[in-house]
């Protein structure tokens, strides 16, 4: 996986054209051998020749819009693209009026010159962490491929493509860990931001409480890169690394840390024994608040209502086009009562402030991003195995997304190893340090 600081610098030199590098995209996109056919559910092919053509000739003229211009990129099939139906991995939309504009992170992405290649496939609605998809199929983790792995979702063909270097990073979004599952099973990095710094206009929700747009990519460089450009910073640049020396870091006990898979818990705790020898103070302590997270959600949470919501309507007019796992779980969204709602808004509200002050004196929690490897897809026919599967994959991850922070995942484990994420957890709006810190550590990791 090439990185887009290396990119740009054979741009700059003119070592590579935008043209070239989309190109050798296409090309394995289209490849009958590989995973592209059902990483993607739609190729934008010729508008991105001519954008790339375009950003040759302004780079000539030294007029590139950014030092990234022409660099190849996938969009999650949630994002508005202004002329097309937005299906978000349905059949139910996919005939859809057509969208009026970009969403604006799509806007700001083409502003910068990144060359959006055609929508990744994603769980239907975004409404699972394990990534499956009945109507587009399901693209593979490149982890014992021959086997057939999930990839993790939501945001599962755009961790595949970048995985597969079809291209060279995809935008995702992350409502309980779409981001950072994925990016986990697939070996590459995934970053959840404070979900209101990018905005979400143009963006499919599945639910507006918890819902963030974030970069998967091959490096912690890669996705502050992207998250700046989203951001709409004046200059998109990749933080200093932050020496881990002298770090202070937070292992959460209790229910984060049950059940880990043998290779998971080895390769977070060969990770922790790594940034302990380079002058990591890591602490190992259980957070009181954090353990009230999943009574607070027994009833589904914010994701269930929401979506039930939005998707009420269209349930009753064409539910026999869902996939079946996600109807039923955004149904199950009309149980809570109104009062259930307020009282899930006012504990949100109590365990933030409670966590906040517990974790004040931390740079960061760590943990793992998610507690198993990437499960067999052929394992998850069984429903009652779905349901605990996609469950244990979303179990970590969406603690964040419950807090209203930022976090991280980095690979963590070793090559011929099952693919394993560890996962650093910043403060609210800290995503700058946040970068500066997976960087450091991303390092220390020999990731980098």
């Amino acid at each position: 996986m090439e990185k887009l600081l290396d990119l740009a610098a054979g741009l700059a030199a003119g070592k590579l054209t935008a043209r070239a590098l989309v190109e050798r995209s296409l090309t394995r996109i289209e490849d009958q051998a590989g995973e592209g056919s059902r990483a993607f559910v739609k190729l934008h092919a010729e508008a991105a020749r001519a954008s790339a053509d375009a950003c040759d000739r302004l780079r000539a003229a030294g007029r590139a819009p950014s030092a990234f211009a022409g660099i190849p990129i996938a969009l999650k099939d949630l994002f508005d693209i202004a002329g097309e139906p937005t299906p978000a991995g349905s059949r139910v939309l996919r005939e859809a009026p057509p969208a009026a504009a970009h969403a604006g992170i799509v806007t700001r992405l083409l502003a910068a010159g990144f060359i959006p290649l055609g929508r990744a496939n994603m769980t239907e609605f975004a409404y699972s962490g394990l990534g499956l998809n009945p109507h587009y199929g399901t693209p593979r983790s490149p982890w014992q491929r021959e086997i057939g792995r999930v990839p993790g979702g939501s945001s599962s063909g755009s961790a595949v493509a970048v995985a597969d270097g079809m291209v060279a990073a995809a935008i995702g979004t992350d409502t309980g860990g779409s981001c950072r599952i994925p990016a986990a099973f697939c070996g590459i990095t995934g970053y959840k931001p404070t979900a209101r710094r990018i905005p979400r206009d143009g963006v499919l929700p599945l639910s507006q409480t918890l819902d963030s747009v974030g970069p998967l990519a091959p490096s912690v460089a890669c996705c502050a890169i992207l998250d700046a450009v989203m951001a709409g910073a004046v200059t998109a640049e990749a933080p200093p690394p932050l020496p881990v020396s002298g770090l202070r870091l937070a292992i959460p006990e209790g229910h984060a840390l049950e059940g880990l898979d043998p290779a998971i818990a080895a390769a977070f705790e060969r990770a922790c024994t790594i940034l302990r020898n380079a002058g990591a103070r890591i602490e190992a302590r259980v957070f009181a608040p954090l353990e009230e997270i999943p009574a607070a959600n027994r009833l589904g949470g914010f994701s269930a209502p929401e979506a039930y919501a939005w998707h009420r309507r269209l349930l009753a007019e064409g539910a026999a086009l869902y996939d079946p796992r996600v109807a039923a779980r955004i149904a199950r969204g009309a149980e809570p009562r109104a009062a259930d709602y307020v009282d899930l808004l006012a504990a949100r509200a109590r365990i933030i402030a409670a966590m906040d002050a517990q974790t004040a004196a931390f740079d960061a929690l760590i943990l793992p991003t998610v507690p198993i490897v990437a499960p067999r897809i052929a394992d998850l026919a069984d429903e009652a195995a779905y349901q605990r599967i996609n469950l244990q994959t979303l179990r970590n991850t969406s603690l964040v997304n419950f807090l209203d922070r930022c976090a991280i995942s980095l690979p963590c484990h070793r090559p011929g190893e099952a693919p394993a994420g560890l996962m650093l957890v910043g403060e609210t709006m800290a995503d700058a340090r946040l970068f500066a810190l997976a960087a450091g550590v991303e390092a220390a990791l020999g990731g980098d």
